[in-house]
């Protein structure tokens, strides 16, 4: 199919429409899977963010992942029973709590993140162009950080 040229019809959808309805689109694709390994869509976007063996405070979970603060904590909370995620005091900062996935948790992150790529591997899309189109998206996401941390600023 590729992308499409740009006098061709639907090549000046509105680009927030166009992000939204992939994102929701891709979000109900991933469900079945998700939902039989016990994850809801925001459970993936935590273990996501958790899987770089960092570890990250509260604070920004909540603000990568787009949940509110007690969302989030009942959302930790159920990660935390299953034993996919522990929280811990930060070292450096004693008023802080980072969290981080479990043994169980990356294993589980590994093959979840497998299967979807798999899923993915079998659109019309090719992986060239999903690798553009993540690229693309990664540089959209960074503007648009910079540009909501500089609003915020001004304010």
């Amino acid at each position: 199919m590729g992308i499409p040229h740009p006098s061709s019809p639907g090549a000046h959808a509105d680009l927030g429409e166009l992000v939204t309805r992939a994102e929701r689109l891709l979000a109900r694709r991933f469900m079945p899977v998700l939902a039989a390994a016990g994850l809801s869509i925001d459970g993936w976007r935590v273990m996501c963010l958790l899987a770089d063996h960092e570890g990250h405070p509260m604070t920004e979970v909540a603000t990568r992942t787009f949940l509110p603060p007690a969302s989030l904590t009942k959302l930790m909370d159920q990660l935390v029973d299953t034993n996919l995620v522990y929280r811990r005091v930060d070292d450096l900062d004693r008023r802080r709590i980072r969290a981080h996935l479990t043994p169980r948790g990356h294993r589980l992150h590994e093959r979840l993140r497998a299967e979807l790529a798999a899923d993915l591997a079998g659109l019309s899309l090719p992986g060239a162009e999903q690798q553009l189109l993540a690229g693309l998206l990664g540089r959209l996401t960074e503007a648009l950080t910079e540009s909501v941390a500089t609003a915020e600023t001004v304010a």
